[in-house]
């Protein structure tokens, strides 16, 4: 059974026995001398980090004779110690027949190797050319703190080593104090076999002791050897629950094909539904990696469905036809010497919850240049040129949404979901800077460009579409609009410090934007349409840190103010926003000239932007900072403005940038101790109500007691509806031990915006809750406890469960 070879590894590398002891013994057998001489006119051998070249040794002793062909050297209070290729051993006596080529160690025999690894044993014999060996009562214990425990151990041959009587844990087996104590797990076997032909360990007769009792037996037992990075075999199996599913047992083979390439078959076995066959394929190339995983069921659909039309939903049924139900998750990477690299990602699923179902492992990962966020997958290909002063990107991705668009009240499985077609097909994507090798006119110029075409099937109104071209009535049968951007930009900006230590940064900022647009709504009876828009800024940054020092204490105030002008901005209500719906104001995006994180839509007129920084600093380490900021307009922007999506009559604003004043931007963190941390950030209107806020603390207590809660908040929608999207959470995590290694865990997520189910508690919804018993210590974790999980989109309804979490040191783990 294949074990954490990381942990392993470096630890076993004495071959579970006195092999290692024996290169000792046998380097010092063949000499009685300080140092042998190379031979004459040979090259001269290079000294290893102990001094001493590889012929020589270093030997202490009270006393040494030879008497005839035997040559012994013994202790008195000190041991023996002799040094010889980076390595020590230390014995009672030590001796070695010339005439028959054996070594022989006794009395508290000690022999630690290159890396640290320690080996003990009362007595060693072996031959010189270490194709046999014996040790009595041999013991090692390794860097990572694990021990491997023998009463005999032979060296059979060059590639075959035996222990007989062996018990080995990767936990200590000493408390703090240096007293034995009993290990927390540990395998004991009547025979433990290395075969490095075979590059495998067998254990016969293994017994599975945790905290000295014994819970598992195995007649046969085996694992890779430790000197294999990765090897064939079974892996820690996967228990979980799901009441749809029913009980599951996800059980990983990992087949090795060459160092460089390996399959993962990881079958999915469920008790109420057919089994769900994971597959994944790696492959390490001389200059990138590709990874192709992928997972086929043949099962109907299942989950909490109103058959009879009730208004009531039957829990976990099954309906509809057997079918094939598959996804495909890949990437690969590839990096050649030279600036270009180039990479690609293929992602996809046969239905849009079958992550869900079959709590498939970290679907949503980033492995490309661009990120499919949460519950979209993408699809793309990419290649990139980099060099000192310049990169160049040019992509093509499409999307797959899982995204639920509204949610159904009586069942989440009949959810309606984001349609594919809404989201734009991107080819191609390109973008491109470079700066000159020097400054320019005393400052740094930096210069962009960017082109983009975006694709879409289906049609979408708000946000995409300006409230300008929105369409009055049906709209079914529209066709999605297509556009095209070129964009260039060229940014300069100096840097000067007056003697007061003032800051002060003027900057120019030219930029041209050039689109193509097609398909736009047919009532407004326009064809392809092109549009040409500039804008130029100029302006100044300006900030003067203050240092204030009261003792130990200090405090510094950095106030902070953008003064710039722009042209009037050009928002063509023809084009579409398709690069700027979102966007979050800060402290890193306050001061910006484009607050928008694309090009869709920026800003233009006169703006002061100011802000101060205070941060605190005492004790070491202890400090704490806030910052506060507003931007000012010499008008409101009205373009800025999209409709309710629940009251397309009525405009809001999402950006908090429309009107001539933007939102207050706060932010804040704050470690009083080295046990305690948060941060903070919000933004509030002009009315003092909370826009966006979010909060995370984190506490650390006793020797290991830790929790984190979090709050994240989202009012920007003035109105409440089924298409609202506000949202309000808190977040709980932690441990708590209540009596040596035994404590409890918990984890918890609150929706309490959403309206609770019946049954439910109130005031909010948990959307996701565990509680369980813990026992940790230094080398093993077990968790035992009761998981519910109530969120909306799988089609089975809420679920719940027990749980297991084990993980064990060197041998790995599993997880619920």
């Amino acid at each position: 059974m294949p074990r954490d070879s990381h942990a392993e590894t470096g630890a076993l590398r004495l071959r579970l026995l006195a092999g290692a002891a024996a290169v000792a013994v046998a380097s010092w057998s063949g000499t009685a001398q300080a140092q042998q001489t190379p031979p004459a006119g040979g090259p001269v051998a290079q000294p290893g980090l102990d001094g001493l070249t590889p012929e020589a040794v270093y030997l202490e002793a009270d006393t040494a004779s030879r008497d005839g062909d035997v040559i012994s050297a013994a202790g008195g209070t000190e041991r023996v110690l002799a040094r010889f290729r980076n390595t020590t051993l230390r014995a009672g006596s030590l001796s070695y027949d010339l005439n028959l080529g054996v070594a022989t160690a006794d009395d508290r025999v000690e022999f630690i190797d290159p890396e640290g690894n320690v080996v003990f044993a009362s007595h060693l014999e072996l031959d010189s050319d270490l194709k046999a060996g014996v040790a009595v009562d041999f013991a090692t214990r390794f860097r990572n703190g694990a021990s491997l425990m023998a009463a005999t151990a032979v060296r059979r041959s060059e590639n075959v080593n035996e222990l007989n009587y062996a018990l080995f844990t990767p936990c200590p087996i000493c408390d703090a104090e240096g007293n034995p104590r009993e290990p927390s797990v540990a395998i004991q076997a009547e025979k433990v076999v290395q075969d490095e032909s075979l590059r495998a360990v067998l254990y016969r007769n293994a017994v599975f002791r945790v905290g000295g009792v014994p819970v598992f037996y195995l007649p046969w037992f085996a694992h890779p050897d430790p000197t294999v990075e990765r090897a064939s075999g079974f892996l820690a199996p996967t228990p979980s629950y799901d009441e749809g599913r029913g009980l599951s047992l996800e059980v990983p083979y990992l087949q090795v094909v060459s160092p460089s390439e390996d399959w993962l078959i990881s079958p999915q076995l469920n008790n109420r539904v057919a089994p769900l066959l994971n597959l994944q394929w790696r492959r390490r190339f001389a200059d990138g990696t590709v990874v192709l995983r992928g997972g086929y069921t043949y099962e109907r659909n299942f989950g909490d469905f109103d058959l009879d039309n009730d208004g009531d939903a039957e829990s976990n049924v099954k309906f509809g036809d057997r079918t094939s139900r598959s996804y495909f998750l890949g990437h690969g990477r590839f990096d050649p010497a030279g600036p270009w690299r180039w990479g690609f990602t293929a992602e996809r699923t046969s239905d849009k919850t079958l992550f869900d179902r079959y709590d498939v492992r970290d679907p949503y990962q980033d492995n490309g240049l661009y990120y499919g966020d949460q519950r979209r997958l993408i699809s793309q290909i990419y290649a990139e040129h980099q060099t000192d002063r310049s990169y160049v990107s040019v992509a093509a991705f499409t999307l797959q949404s899982l995204r639920v668009a509204k949610f159904d009240p009586i069942t989440p499985a009949l959810n309606e979901f984001e349609r594919d077609g809404a989201l734009p097909a991107v080819a191609p994507l390109v973008e491109a800077r470079w700066e000159p090798d020097g400054p320019v006119l005393g400052g740094r110029l930096r210069l962009r460009g960017s082109a983009v075409a975006l694709y879409r099937d289906d049609y979408v109104g708000s946000p995409v579409l300006r409230p300008q071209v929105l369409p009055t009535g049906p709209t079914l049968g529209f066709p999605g609009v297509d556009s095209r951007r070129v964009s260039a930009q060229a940014d300069w900006r100096k840097t000067m410090i007056s003697p007061a230590g003032v800051r002060w940064e003027p900057f120019i900022d030219l930029r041209a934007d050039y689109y193509s647009v097609a398909d736009l709504p047919p009532a407004l009876g326009l064809d392809e349409e092109s549009i040409g828009r500039g804008r130029a800024t100029a302006g100044v940054d300006v900030s003067y840190p203050l240092i204030r020092r009261f003792g130990a204490t200090e405090m510094i105030l950095e106030p902070i103010a953008q003064l710039s002008l722009s042209t009037d901005p050009d928002l063509d209500p023809r084009i579409p926003n398709e690069d700027s719906e979102t966007i979050e104001l800060a402290e890193s995006s306050l001061f910006r000239v484009d607050r928008f994180p694309g090009h869709d839509l920026y800003e233009g007129g006169l703006r002061l932007t100011t802000g101060a920084r205070t941060t605190l600093r005492w004790d070491a380490g202890r400090q704490a900072s806030l910052f506060i900021g507003r931007s000012f307009r010499s008008d409101e922007e009205p373009a800025f403005l999209i409709p309710v999506p629940d009251s397309p009559g009525d405009l809001y604003d999402p950006t908090g940038l429309a009107a001539d004043t933007s939102d207050w931007v706060m932010q804040g963190e704050f470690s009083p101790s080295d046990r305690i941390r948060g941060w903070g950030h919000a933004t509030i209107d002009s009315g003092g109500n909370v826009r966006r806020a979010e909060i995370a603390v984190d506490g650390r207590w006793g020797r290991r007691n830790l929790a984190t809660v979090s709050y994240i908040l989202d009012r920007s929608n003035p109105l409440a509806g089924p298409n609202n999207r506000n949202y309000e959470f808190v977040q709980l995590a932690g441990q708590q031990f209540l009596y040596g290694n035994w404590g409890v865990a918990f984890a918890g997520i609150a929706d309490l915006e959403r309206t609770p189910r019946p049954g439910q508690p109130d005031p909010g919804y948990l959307v996701q809750s565990e509680i369980g018993l813990l026992f940790d210590d230094d080398c093993f974790r077990f968790e035992l406890g009761w998981r519910r999980d109530n969120t909306s989109v799988r089609p089975s309804g809420p679920s719940e469960g027990p749980y297991v979490r084990l993980t064990l040191a060197t041998f790995g783990g599993t997880g619920y």
